[in-house]
């Protein structure tokens, strides 16, 4: 699976559903996931999700390669699915640093290698992890784009995405080689028009409200 969930976006946006010239479109958090996956002693290749990403697509549909994605993932989301090892990674220094730089971030730069009749791309940009930056490149593919049932039919998109990381690059080589430096990342996303998106999230809060 070609994976970061964004990477798409160049593809969605020239899809033939008539939209205005540019669209903004907010992850949907309920439906947008991002997984790593690391190799331990040879034996297992245990996965970790983060629970919470929130974001937003900007869609250039005349000139999709001007399209962006900003992403931001709160640290302490992680979910190992072990407790022991949530917080060993979020309170040791080896590894994630939560009180001095509790989010991750990704910012794109770039859209290249679009491919339309396989609906697929490379999302560059820059991946930001415990302070440090770096350069990455997310290989993506459009699943859909149309109206969203369980949105009022709003306008959406979704994406896989996928890239592979040295966890060393953000400062985190404890236990190297036993437990990998690689990590195998895998994204998916739904993305909905971000009017509509807000205008349904104030109603869900109102009427909670009463």
């Amino acid at each position: 699976m070609r994976v970061t969930s964004l990477s798409l976006l160049g593809l969605a946006l020239a899809s033939p559903i008539t939209y205005a010239d540019t669209s903004e479109y907010t992850l949907d958090p309920t439906h947008t996931q991002v997984q790593f996956c690391w190799t331990h002693f040879g034996f297992s290749e245990p996965c970790a999700n983060f629970t919470q990403v929130t974001g937003t697509i900007h869609a250039d549909n005349e000139s999709p390669e001007k399209s962006s994605v900003a992403v931001t993932i709160p640290v302490k989301s992680l979910d190992t699915h072990v407790a022991l090892l949530d917080e060993h990674l979020l309170n040791k220094p080896e590894f994630f640093h939560p009180k001095k730089y509790p989010n991750i971030t990704f910012k794109s730069t770039g859209i290249i290698n679009v491919n339309k009749k396989d609906k697929s791309f490379d999302l560059v940009g820059t991946l930001t992890v415990n302070g440090i930056s770096r350069q990455i490149v997310l290989e993506s593919e459009l699943n859909k784009r149309g109206k969203h049932p369980m949105w009022d039919n709003a306008p959406a998109v979704g994406f896989e995405a996928q890239t592979t990381l040295k966890r060393s690059d953000f400062g985190m080589d404890a236990y190297i080689p036993m437990v990998s430096d690689k990590l195998d990342v895998n994204i998916t996303v739904e993305a909905i028009d971000a009017d509509a998106y807000a205008a349904k999230m104030a109603k869900r809060k109102k009427t909670a409200g009463k």
